[in-house]
């Protein structure tokens, strides 16, 4: 059976991909930094699915996280056929005000961590000509985002990324697709401060429904998915804008 990993498989988006994928039959490799909920899932999953969870807790800002999982997968046997960057997280506040050392976990987490999965797992996959990157953006990615300066940042690089390598892909039998969503129900909203504005627990979808969008993008090998008929009409509507209108416009709604 093939096998998926999955980055930020603890809980929100991350964990509904894992039963999606495990659901369908296919081993899953469940990655994130609490052990105790991974140890959790992985029960479940293989008692539910007759499928292989294989747990494996590990902090992605740190430097060395990367190189230390894919020696952890080569010391197991363990081949990924699919890998799903989902781990990610903001904060909300003035880029001058918020901690140094968050901001750079951030794009540890986000940027670093990303790539440096792809790179490491992405050669077998063409070797083996099958196989596929999906990548867990943000509708962020389509404007900049002051008073989240780094996290819309970090997006637009996941967006930019996954469009450049999929057509760097075109002709292997390996896919890329980007899943972009808005507002969801996770954690995110919480940790990041974005939870206490109005429009986004108005607007926020479930992660069930946010992962199940992106998943059948993913299995019909689209490029892009924005989940969510306000999301979509939000980055068609961007796209007719002046980027200098719409960072003003973000400003005024995250304004802390």
């Amino acid at each position: 059976m093939p096998t998926t990993l999955i980055t930020g498989a603890s809980s929100g988006i991350g964990l509904e991909f894992a039963r999606l994928f495990a659901a369908d039959g296919e081993n899953v490799v469940l990655v994130a930094r609490s052990e105790d909920k991974l140890e959790q899932l992985s029960r479940q999953l293989r008692f539910t699915h007759a499928i292989e969870a294989t747990a494996i807790a590990t902090d992605l800002s740190r430097p060395t996280a990367v190189d230390e999982l894919c020696s952890e997968l080569s010391r197991r046997s363990l081949r990924v056929d699919t890998l799903v960057n989902n781990a990610g997280f903001g904060a909300l506040g003035k880029f001058v005000d918020l901690e140094a050392e968050r901001q750079r976990d951030m794009l540890m987490v986000n940027v670093m961590a990303l790539t440096g999965l792809t790179r490491q797992l992405l050669p077998g996959m063409i070797e083996r000509g099958s196989g596929g990157i999906l990548n867990v953006g943000s509708t962020a990615a389509y404007q900049a985002g002051p008073n989240m300066s780094v996290y819309y940042a970090t997006k637009a690089y996941v967006l930019s990324f996954t469009e450049g390598l999929r057509e760097e892909l075109a002709g292997t039998g390996v896919s890329a697709t980007l899943l972009a969503p808005g507002p969801t129900e996770t954690g995110f909203g919480e940790d990041s401060g974005m939870g206490k504005f109005d429009f986004f627990q108005k607007a926020a979808m479930s992660a069930k429904s946010v992962a199940e969008a992106g998943y059948e993008g993913y299995r019909k090998n689209e490029d892009v998915v924005i989940p969510g008929w306000r999301n979509r009409l939000m980055v068609t509507g961007v796209g007719f804008l002046p980027r200098v209108a719409t960072r003003k416009m973000v400003a005024k709604i995250q304004s802390a």
